[in-house]
């Protein structure tokens, strides 16, 4: 009866939509956007001032609007262009034609939605601080992949490609304002992204945390991308501590275009010449669906990337005397290395691993579509597939490892390889529209990740020679459904009143698929079940068995599972779901002219651990029409991830120069009860952000500092370790004794163990003008940003003595100095003639080692990183860039003591700056159709 009755209740709710209202006393205003050489501009604004109502020009720069009877004040503004406004009169007895010439000059105050329900503001007239990043900078960057190049731009974002962290390779964890990748809010032409199936369980920035794949998304695909620097819990949901990333997507429908761009690291460590190398072909191209306006527009890219490596050799022992019993009567494992290569004509160089950026081959297919039902309602519709192949490589293993290689598979040794299958799927469809005075907005939007993975050139070493050397382990599946209905209208109170509400459902659900057995089982493990006649015990093969079976000839047990990366067990393997129920209230009114104040509030139910309620203030005061001031405060949450609550495995982890294997058990297992370690619940936070803005002479500048609280923040935990010492407490013992079924010496968890507070300040500073022939822009901007953890670990009475390992120092480095706290950009742009000149200079500050050596906890100081690219378009239609990212192949600091290993870190893996690849130069061509 009541499912009857809501379908009844939502075809009524469609169908008064779609049907539109009459429209008594409107007059349609029309006309074209042109620049001064008669071209049309597709994609200009055109703004009603005062009001919400707004539009955005045609392929062919036409523009439409329908309005009362009244005089109006339009603004209409372009990227590049000066912006015009206009006083229109509307008599109510015909329609009006008035087309606008916009000219080249001082830079353009972007107009942005994110941040506000209300009509979309400018940049500098925004609440919070926002940065725009426009297609022109992708087209002109020295950079191939969205994070990148994010990475390059925006100071207060940061993101680097890992090494030897499994999957992570292939997923770089990103930031804003030094928080964590799980506390930024992604979205897709305002509707909410689902995040990756990877959870970072590695020694990588961003450990413990569950990011969005912002790689998967093609540059051809994006118009632009806002960034509002700012909490915003109380307006979107969970995880917008640190802030928002709105991605809009490619409408245009006036041109088609395609990119070619083929480059590699050309560097004073590259292996060859050239490394590394890149191809990626990007295409974008958009039709007109109807007359009304409609379009779809069609995206593609295809990406190639070959790894790198910059290890130059290996320190450690690669013989001992057990490998040639021939030579070595007596083994007693001395480390024979150097005469050994000397014999084999060999050098420590023949024996490294690969430490640099991952193989990948993938490609992606988005589109972005609208379909005018009405005047005032239309269907929309936008999605995306990507799918990457990638290879990693993991700690190569040395002949002297007897116990993780089979002399007979791998007399060399060998160098394992984690190979994943990541395929990536997104559509939102929805109705939005207008009924009577109300703007109404009814949306699905659907994602979906998997990950597979597969070991290869590696071995079972518990299966002797017998061992395959490729095996099937598994792999992540996370899904995200979300619906929305947001609802908003404008009254005319005070100086203007902008009222929306609206809901929200999400419904989530994780997996882990179990591997196949021969990826995951020690088959040198037995139970005892008996004794024969002669008194010999009789053993049974089980997989948890308390008796090792199988020795190498140095006496240790054989390893189980595919070295490098054993799969998924089946007790890892899950299948959970939780959803949760929002309503919120947003209100923006002008109370003067000058002063504009927003509210909102949101209340929100998940299934699994409870509500949250949450609130957002802000208010602006403009000084005068060039300067303004405005403040926020907030609260905000962000729920534990299913990730974070149900993932289990066991996996080879590099601690402080060791391999070891660590098993992460679910915080409901006998170990989180032994060690007192509870549910997780949501992290709080507390938002404090005031600037100002302003313009002076031909410049823009924004200042903005901020104060950001997190209460039981959720960490990753150190390592905890069971004894089974006669000695031993029976508390160790039992925890060793679970760490060894599981292959296990070391366990980790997840929790909430700390409060934290960020403090920081942003600043950007643009200019652009028309200078000579051409077009010049210059953006000074920098972020100064600090994470410390305040108050004590929350800790419980089973763990005491154990908070080193609940909270260790490698765990907090990641969290407050492993990006840099220091960051800043300047961008220089000339765009005479047919020329595009441009030259970036980013300033990268210092990081520090996360590692629990005390002695190794080294600081790696500020570089500056310079990129270059030179353009000519040949004909409007044919562009050839050519350029450089680190065009002085400058380098971090080199690492010393653990942080090195055996050899395998020249540089830091741990305190991330910029990576370690040197130059990376490239040529692209640029087709217009």
């Amino acid at each position: 009866m009541k499912r009857t009755l809501g379908k009844k209740i939502a075809g009524l709710f469609i169908l008064l939509l779609v049907a539109g209202t009459a429209f008594a006393q409107q007059n349609k205003l029309s006309g074209t956007v042109s620049d001064d050489n008669d071209a049309a501009l597709p994609g200009a604004t055109v703004q009603v001032v005062g009001t919400s109502v707004g539009t955005i020009t045609d392929a062919d720069g036409h523009y439409s609007l329908r309005l009362n009877k009244g005089n109006y004040t339009l603004k209409v503004s372009y990227i590049g262009y000066k912006e015009l406004q206009k006083k229109i009169n509307v008599d109510g007895s015909s329609d009006v034609l008035q087309n606008f010439v916009l000219y080249a000059g001082e830079e353009l105050d972007e107009v942005v939605v994110v941040g506000s329900r209300a009509h979309p503001r400018s940049r500098l007239e925004s609440l919070a601080p926002i940065d725009v990043i426009d297609r022109k900078i992708f087209k002109e960057a020295a950079q191939v992949n969205l994070n990148q190049l994010l990475n390059y731009v925006v100071p207060s974002f940061n993101s680097n490609t890992q090494v030897i962290s499994d999957g992570t390779d292939h997923i770089d964890p990103a930031s804003l304002r030094g928080l964590g990748p799980d506390q930024v809010l992604v979205l897709i032409n305002g509707k909410r992204r689902h995040t990756t199936s990877l959870i970072n369980i590695n020694g990588t920035f961003g450990k413990g945390a569950v990011g969005t794949d912002l790689n998967a998304i093609p540059v051809a695909s994006i118009k632009r991308i806002e960034i509002m620097r700012d909490g915003a819990s109380a307006q979107y949901g969970s995880d917008a501590i640190a802030g928002v990333i709105n991605i809009i997507l490619e409408d245009n429908t006036a041109e088609g275009r395609v990119d070619f761009t083929s480059g590699g690291y050309l560097s004073k460590n590259s292996e060859g010449t050239l490394d590394g190398e890149t191809v990626q072909a990007n295409a974008n191209l958009g039709f007109k669906l109807g007359k009304q306006g409609g379009f779809i527009n069609l995206s593609g890219s295809y990406d190639f990337r070959d790894p790198t490596n910059r290890q130059k050799e290996f320190t450690g022992t690669i013989f001992k005397d057990y490998n040639f019993p021939d030579r070595y009567a007596n083994p007693t494992g001395a480390d024979v290395t150097d005469v050994e290569l000397a014999r084999l004509g060999k050098t420590r160089a023949d024996y490294v691993s690969r430490i640099g950026q991952s193989k990948n081959r993938g490609g992606a297919l988005f589109f972005n579509s609208s379909l005018p039902l009405t005047e005032h309602a239309e269907l929309y519709s936008f999605g995306g597939l990507n799918f990457r192949k990638g290879e990693s490589a993991a700690f190569r293993r040395q002949p002297a490892q007897l116990n993780q290689n089979s002399e007979y598979l791998y007399p060399d040794g060998f160098l394992p390889l984690i190979n994943t299958d990541n395929i990536d799927q997104s559509l939102s469809a929805g109705i939005r529209g207008k009924k009577g005075e109300w703007d109404i907005d009814f949306s699905n939007t659907y994602g979906r990740n998997s990950i597979d993975f597969v070991t290869s050139n590696t071995l079972n070493a518990s299966l002797l020679d017998a061992s395959p050397t490729r095996f099937e382990d598994g792999g992540y599946r996370f899904t995200q459904n979300t619906t929305n209905l947001d609802i908003h209208r404008r009254f005319d109170l005070l100086s203007g009143l902008d009222l929306s509400f609206g809901g929200e459902h999400r419904y989530e659900n994780y997996q882990i698929i179990a591997g196949d057995e021969n990826s995951y089982r020690d088959y040198g493990r037995a139970v005892k079940v008996g004794t024969d006649a002669n008194g010999d015990d009789i053993l049974v093969s089980d997989i948890n068995g308390d008796i090792q079976t199988l020795q190498s000839a140095d006496g240790k047990n054989y390893a189980g599972g595919a070295q490098a990366f054993p799969g998924f067990r089946p007790e890892n393997a899950i299948n959970v779901s939780r959803s949760s129920v929002a309503a919120y209230v947003d209100a923006e009114v002008n109370l003067t002219p000058k002063l504009l104040a927003a509210g909102a509030v949101r209340f929100e139910n998940y299934s699994d651990f409870g509500s949250t309620l949450n609130w957002k203030l802000a208010l602006r005061y403009k000084l005068n029409d060039k300067w303004a001031l405005r403040a926020a405060a907030s609260t905000g949450f962000r729920a534990p991830s299913l990730h974070q609550r149900y993932f289990s495995a066991t996996s080879s982890l590099f601690t402080d120069g060791v391999i070891i294997s660590s098993g992460t058990f679910r915080n409901d297992s006998r170990l989180a009860n032994l060690l007192g370690i509870p549910d997780l619940k949501e992290e709080k936070s507390y938002n404090y952000s005031a600037g100002f803005t302003g313009r002076f002479g031909d410049f823009n500048l924004t200042v903005d500092g901020y104060f950001i609280r997190i209460d039981n923040r959720v960490i990753y935990t150190g390592q905890f370790k069971g004894s089974n010492a006669a000695d031993a407490s029976d508390q160790d013992k039992e925890i060793y004794n679970i760490l060894n079924q599981a292959g296990a010496s070391t366990a980790r968890f997840f929790a909430n163990a700390i409060n934290t507070e960020t403090k920081g300040v942003d600043v950007v500073l643009s200019y652009n003008k028309k200078v000579g022939p051409g077009l010049f822009r210059a953006d000074l901007s920098g972020s100064l940003v600090k994470t410390s953890i305040v108050g004590g670990v929350h800790s419980s009475e089973l763990l005491a003595g154990k908070e080193s390992s609940y909270l260790d120092d490698a765990s907090r480095i990641y969290i407050e100095s492993a990006v840099p706290r220091v960051k800043g950009s300047l961008s220089l742009s000339y765009s005479p003639y047919k020329w595009n000149f441009l030259l970036r200079n980013v300033y990268f500050g210092e990081v520090d080692a996360a590692t629990n050596t005390v002695a190794d906890q080294e600081t790696y100081g500020a570089k500056v990183v310079t990129d270059a690219v030179v353009g000519y378009n040949f004909t409007r239609s044919f562009k050839l860039s050519v350029g450089a990212n680190n065009l002085f192949d400058i380098y971090p600091d080199k690492a010393t003591g653990s942080n090195v290993g055996a050899g395998y870190f020249v540089y830091s893996r741990t305190g991330q700056q910029f990576g370690f690849n040197g130059r990376y130069v490239f040529g692209r061509i640029s087709l217009t159709l």
